[in-house]
């Protein structure tokens, strides 16, 4: 049985999920690039540097590189976290302040509709 996506569409996954996925690797291959063109530039002001030198310099450098901007990455997806309990906690905490408040008025109101009922019943008699 094949996918409604197709044959090589992977089973119970969502496109939200697969897009998040691509969107970090495609910034993950963005960031490499980005490093070693610094590195190459760095490199190309050394001109002291063998080439087995500047080699090993890109790619030590691209190593750091990536592994400071996971760690930029893995800091603000914590904080991101962090924010989205604390804003989950507030607003279910309104949400119940908000449905007492209606429960409250909700109730004041029928009592009132009953008392005034009660009222006109006994000044009918």
């Amino acid at each position: 049985m094949t996918s409604p996506r197709g044959q090589g569409a992977p089973p119970d996954r969502g496109s939200g999920e697969l897009a998040n996925e691509v969107e970090g690797f495609l910034l993950l291959q963005a960031q490499r690039e980005q490093a070693q063109r610094e590195a190459e530039a760095l490199c190309a002001r050394l001109p002291w540097l063998t080439t087995g030198q500047a080699e090993d310099l890109t790619r030590h450098y691209t190593e750091q590189r990536l592994g400071l901007t996971r760690q930029a990455l893995q800091a603000f997806a914590d904080r991101a976290g962090r924010l989205r309990g604390e804003y989950e906690a507030r607003y279910a905490d309104l949400r119940r302040t908000l449905l007492r408040r209606h429960a409250v008025w909700a109730c004041l109101l029928l009592a009132s509709s009953i008392g005034v009922s009660t009222g006109a019943a006994w000044l009918t008699r």
